[in-house]
Order: C-alpha cells, then sequence, then structure tokens
C-alpha cells in the first residue's frame, strides 16, 4: 500500500503493508456539522447577547469604559474569512458602540504570551482588512510583550503557590474580552478559556508554573486530558486574574473542526462556559475509532507548521512535534509502539525565530546531558538572556523560555515510545543527538523496527496530514473517553 507523508516543503513516498490503519481527521471519522456560513454572524451574535453565567455586554460596558478585546496569536490559525475573530469581533464592537463606549476606548491585544510577536502582515491576516484599517494606524492593536515590565501587573501567587504577572492594560480595563478557539490541544486539552489567558497575556515566570517537566512528565498529562494538573493550573491562574481584577473575563470561544470552522459559539463566564464548550468540543475531538493498539505509528513532519518556518527541521522543536502526537494518541498505543516520521531534518533552525535553541541543543550533547529534562536547570539562565528578550521584544523571535516548554514536552515522545525513526534526514546527527534513530527510508526503518521491537506483523497505523489539519485526540472504540466534570475537579492534586 503506498503513503504519500509530508517532507520538508514536499512529500515522501512508503510502501506500507495493505493491512496497515489510516486515520485523517475529520475524513475517517466525520466531524460534527458545522454552522453553516450564512448563519455564522445571527449564531455567533446569539451567543454574545446571552452569555452564560454573567450579563451582557449592553450592562457591562457604558460610556467611558475602557475595553481589551484580546485574540489570539497566528499560531492558532485562522485566516480564512469566516475566522472566528473575524466574525465575533465586529459583532462585539457593535455591541460596545451601542452600548455608548467609543473607539478611542478600545485596545486590541494580541495574545502570543511566549510566542513571538506577530507581524504587521500576520495581524492582517488574523483580523482581515476591515479591523486592521480601522485600529491598526491609531495604535489600537498591538502583541502581548511579557518582557513590557511597565506594562505587567504581579499579582501575587495562586492559593497553590503559582506566580501570576498579567497584562497591565487588561487589568486596568473595564470590561477584558477573551475571544478564543475550543479547540483540540495536547496541553491541557483545549485551547481558549483559562488557557487563553493564563499563558497568552502572562509573564514566562507564571508559564514556568506549569509547562515544565514537574508538571508536564505526570501520568495525567500523557495522554491527554482536562483533568491534568496543567489544565487545572490554567483554571486557577484564570480565577486568580479575576479576583484580583474584581472582574470577570467576557468569553467567546468557538468549537472547531478539523477545517478550523464553527461548530458552536459559547460566551460568557468562563468557569461556567468551559464546560459547556467542551461537551460538543469532546464529540470532534476524543475520537472512539481504534480496535486495536498500535505498535507502529507513520506520519511525515513538514519544514513549516504550527510554531512557524523551521520547525520540522530544528531538532528541538522537532521533538515538540513528535512528543505532541504521542500526548494525543497514546491511548491506542501499545507501551513498546515505535514510531516512523520523516523530516528532511537539514541543520535548519531558523535562528532568526528560536535565537536561542541552536546553543540549547549544543549545551545538550555535553556535560552529562542524557535527557531534556536535565537541561531544565538552566530555564532561568536563557530566559533572563537580555538578548534573547530584546530579540523576542523587538525581532519577533520567540522568548528564549518557550524553548524549555518545547524540550518538556519533547521528553514524552522517549517516555513513550522503544524508538522513533526520522527517515530522510540531511544531516542525520542532529537526530541522532535527540536521541532518534535515522534511515534513509520509511521502509528500511520498518524493517529494523521488526527485527528489533514489534516483530513480523506488527499493527500500523499510517497518520498523512498530522500537521496540515487540526488533530484529534485518538482513543480506543470500546473505551470512550470519560468526559469533564466541569470544575468538581479543580483542586484534585495536591
Amino acid at each position: 500500500m503506498k503513503f504519500d507523508f509530508e517532507y520538508g516543503q514536499g512529500m515522501m513516498s512508503a510502501n506500507l503493508p495493505d493491512n496497515t490503519d489510516v486515520f485523517i481527521p475529520g475524513v475517517t471519522v466525520a466531524d460534527p456539522p458545522c454552522i453553516p456560513e450564512d448563519q455564522l454572524v445571527e449564531a455567533t451574535r446569539k451567543s454574545i447577547q446571552n452569555p452564560i453565567g454573567m450579563e451582557p455586554l449592553s450592562k457591562l460596558a457604558k460610556k467611558g469604559s475602557k475595553v481589551t478585546i484580546i485574540f489570539p496569536d497566528r499560531v492558532k490559525g485562522g485566516e480564512q474569512p469566516t475566522a472566528h475573530r473575524k466574525v465575533s469581533i465586529p459583532i462585539i464592537l457593535e455591541e460596545l458602540y451601542k452600548a455608548g463606549v467609543e473607539k478611542k476606548d478600545i485596545l486590541l491585544i494580541c495574545s502570543n504570551g511566549l510566542h513571538r510577536k506577530n507581524t504587521k502582515q500576520e495581524i492582517f491576516n488574523v483580523l482581515g482588512p476591515d479591523l486592521f484599517h480601522e485600529f491598526w494606524f491609531s495604535h489600537q492593536i498591538i502583541n502581548h510583550d511579557s518582557e513590557d515590565y511597565d506594562h505587567l501587573v504581579d499579582l501575587g501567587t495562586t492559593d497553590r503557590g503559582d506566580p501570576v504577572l498579567m497584562n497591565k492594560y487588561v487589568y486596568d480595563s473595564d470590561v477584558a474580552i477573551l475571544i478564543g478557539h475550543t479547540q483540540g490541544n495536547p496541553y491541557g486539552g483545549y485551547s481558549g478559556g483559562y488557557k487563553h489567558c493564563a499563558t497568552g497575556i502572562t509573564h514566562w515566570r507564571s508559564i514556568a508554573s506549569h509547562h515544565v517537566p514537574e508538571v508536564m512528565h505526570r501520568k495525567d498529562f500523557t495522554p491527554v486530558s482536562g483533568h491534568s494538573l496543567m489544565r487545572t493550573k490554567f483554571d486557577e491562574i484564570g480565577m486568580h486574574m479575576e479576583k484580583c481584577m474584581g472582574k470577570k473575563f467576557f468569553c467567546c470561544d468557538a468549537v472547531l473542526d478539523s477545517k478550523s470552522r464553527q461548530l458552536e459559539i459559547n460566551s460568557g463566564y468562563a468557569a461556567e462556559m468551559q464546560p459547556i464548550s467542551w461537551k460538543l468540543a469532546d464529540k470532534r475531538t476524543y475520537v472512539n475509532w481504534a480496535e486495536k493498539k498500535y505498535d507502529v505509528l507513520v506520519f511525515g513532519m513538514p519544514q513549516f507548521f504550527h510554531y512557524g518556518d523551521g520547525m520540522g527541521t530544528n531538532p528541538i522543536m522537532m521533538m515538540q512535534a513528535l512528543s505532541a502526537q504521542v500526548i494525543r494518541f497514546k491511548r491506542i498505543m501499545k507501551d513498546n509502539c515505535v514510531i516512523i516520521c520523516s523530516s528532511t531534518c537539514n541543520g535548519y533552525f531558523h535562528d532568526e525565530l528560536w535565537p536561542y535553541l541552536r546553543e540549547c541543543y549544543d549545551m545538550f550533547q555535553k556535560d552529562y546531558m542524557n535527557t531534556l529534562p536535565d537541561m531544565n536547570r538552566y530555564g532561568e539562565y536563557f530566559a533572563t538572556n537580555e538578548e534573547y528578550i530584546r530579540k523576542y521584544r523587538y525581532c519577533n523571535a520567540f522568548h528564549p523560555f518557550h524553548g524549555f516548554s518545547m524540550m518538556s514536552c519533547g521528553h514524552i515522545a522517549e517516555q513513550n515510545t522503544s524508538a522513533i525513526y526520522i527517515v530522510g534526514a540531511q544531516e542525520p546527527g542532529y537526530a541522532r543527538g535527540m536521541g532518534l534513530k535515522t534511515r534513509a527510508t520509511f521502509e528500511e526503518a520498518l524493517a529494523d523496527a521488526k527485527k528489533k521491537y514489534v516483530g513480523e506483523n506488527p499493527n500500523i497505523l499510517a497518520l498523512p496530514q498530522t500537521f496540515k489539519i487540526p488533530s484529534v485526540h485518538l482513543c480506543m472504540k470500546d473505551e470512550p473517553y470519560d468526559g469533564y466534570n466541569g470544575f468538581a475537579d479543580l483542586h484534585p492534586h495536591g
């Protein structure tokens, strides 16, 4: 059976056994029906005007109110004309203007967190021309800057002791509106809700309370679950912000399908809105499909996806991408599972985006660095490096601590597999330096895996378009995901 898998900027073919199973999100198992395009505006307006668990904007805002509208960065996708940002923000503006809010008192904030600041063109792409031209040239669209201490406020710690530093523009506003996406995410189940504010408008020290080995290497993190300590921390941090601000975030979240189309719109108070959003999102995201567990997962890695150009060739970012699939698919993987993945792995770090990762990679090769968690002790060293911080603030680079969340995640692939083969590596030493095995072709890698790990008749799952389509979290057919218990388990971990 012939397959084509993503490989750099093209494709690589593989001849796999005829009994290989295939899963493509939204194709193998259809998504729930999306809202028809001609009904999107009305459905979004209805949600915004009837929020869950709080007053509508018509009562929250008035003339003189300062309003912040916080929207996700380009990493969350959504550049199509009907994207949730482009549909929801104009409706929110209508409601604000009707309540008497003046345009001059509205600030749009891109919630990039420790991601790189979005460029002018990227802001244009995610907001569309109308919103962009209305607010950009009056300097009313900004990126969050987690190193701008003049515009951060220290809110102390949560009851658990996690530091909370947040965007001061949001803190000082009378109405804070979060535009989010309820879309499957390996870090805590879903994007949107409290995850949006806990990661998008905070400081690296806040993010270092959850994007670290002691949280990400727990058994409740893999496979992905809404019951994890990480998800609990997101909720606690978001609620702590609300307590200190003296107001609730007004959330407007869209449940998205495999083509980033809106399945459902939910607005209101995150503590009550999130569990409602997750009910439909679970049906799209936690897919009870597999009838057997798999010995081998096969997929391909393009050069450019998710975090940016070079993610599929930068060895540390490659590890994060591999681990993200393990987090999503662990329920259907055998304990001795092997991954076979194509990547050009050509030594392209993209130093402009990740100026610190080449140094991290070089350090990992030395000084008793045996596994990626051994690097974690250098997190603060990198996070306070003034030149790397300057590149984050002024050169559209990722924040240096972001690399440490990538490394914490990257170790998960090694923890949960017998071996990982990178096929087609142009500079295979980079893959070997991360503990990965290298072969020239899929066929050679499979032959080696059969000999050493999985036997002559392995169960193989092919995953074409892994990084092109928003993924699902695969489950066994007879072991359905148990859903979310709202906030009943908000403090399940000591």
